[in-house]
């Protein structure tokens, strides 16, 4: 990362995790972190229901689309109707090792055509006026990843691509899961580090296996950003942190981000969302401080009820008590 320049901080894309309302507590808690959507596949944008596939709450800024597909006449119109409804960057998808993903022949499969990808961006890139960007891995399988990843990286460039998420493990389609796949393939950093290295003039921004601050930081030394996962979505509140710390921001306090959260709680409950849909993300929000398992108890037993409202939340927000470390 140059030293002039603010580093990318970023919260994966994280299927049935990342929602809008996950994104606005996330917002909520810092103002300068990089927010992306669950993956969409370029169908279901062009077929489905657009408002709930692709509306959020116009707080979430900055936010990314995260887009699947593999036909680029597609995803280029997915990528305009992205645009059109205001996102500030589209990102393809070529990481997830799920089934579903490969037999819709997108995600990680994806880096065994690195061709084919390039021709998607450049398709991507003509039809918006946003930056077009690229989630991936390693490689796959047997790949050799020394030559996967710079073959990916090197169609995409041609095609004008300069932002690059890398996700610095291989993805094994043949015989892991896609949970084994977040955890068993070994992480490979230095390889990325060397890309960086060879490619000064592109953005690199690292994922994986990054649980603190603190591991961040040292990653940034070597690459221009780093994407959070779990670490972000499990215990949030770290994210509370990153303003100050990176981009020199004042300190977010978590209870008031909490209580702005609470009243968007109440205006989505009057909408007729569920509180379960809301309050699932916060599980993790007040990890080591007194009162957080019967916080997280009491949501869990109770959210879930039908009619629940905003005195759940306020009830579970009763067991904690400031600035006590739990035993």
């Amino acid at each position: 990362m140059r030293k002039d320049q603010h580093p990318i901080i970023a919260v994966a894309p994280m299927m049935d995790w990342t929602d809008s309302h996950c994104r606005v507590l996330h917002r909520l808690l810092t103002a300068r972190t990089l927010l992306y959507s669950e993956m969409v596949t370029a169908d279901a944008v062009l077929r489905g229901d657009r408002a709930r596939l692709l509306g959020f709450d116009a707080s979430e800024h900055p936010l990314a689309l995260q887009l699947g597909g593999s036909e680029p006449a597609k995803l280029a119109e997915a990528a305009r109707i992205g645009e059109d409804f205001g996102y500030d960057e589209i990102n393809l998808n070529v990481g997830c090792p799920s089934d579903r993903v490969q037999s819709g022949r997108f995600g990680a499969c994806l880096m065994k055509e690195p061709a084919l990808v390039g021709d998607c961006m450049a398709a991507m890139a003509r039809a918006v006026r946003l930056p077009v960007t690229v989630k991936c891995r390693l490689g796959v399988d047997e790949q050799d990843p020394e030559l996967s990843l710079r073959d990916l990286i090197g169609q995409c460039a041609a095609a004008g691509v300069t932002n690059f998420a890398v996700h610095a493990r291989k993805a094994w389609l043949d015989g892991l899961s896609p949970k084994e796949n977040r955890d068993i393939p070994p992480l490979d950093y230095e390889l990325v580090y060397r890309v960086k290295r060879e490619n000064p003039r592109l953005t690199i921004t690292l994922n994986g296996g990054i649980q603190t601050l603190e591991t961040a930081e040292a990653h940034l030394a070597h690459v221009d950003g780093v994407m959070l996962g779990r670490a972000a979505y499990q215990s949030p509140a770290l994210l509370a942190e990153i303003d100050a710390r990176f981009f020199g921001g004042a300190a977010v306090d978590l209870d008031q981000a909490v209580s702005a959260y609470c009243e968007y709680v109440e205006r989505k409950l009057a909408q007729g969302v569920r509180l379960n849909s809301m309050t699932k993300h916060m599980l993790g929000l007040y990890n080591g401080r007194k009162g957080a398992r019967p916080f997280r108890r009491h949501l869990s037993e109770n959210a879930t009820r039908e009619g629940a409202g905003i005195t759940v939340l306020r009830d579970a927000l009763a067991f904690l008590q400031r600035d006590s470390i739990e035993a």
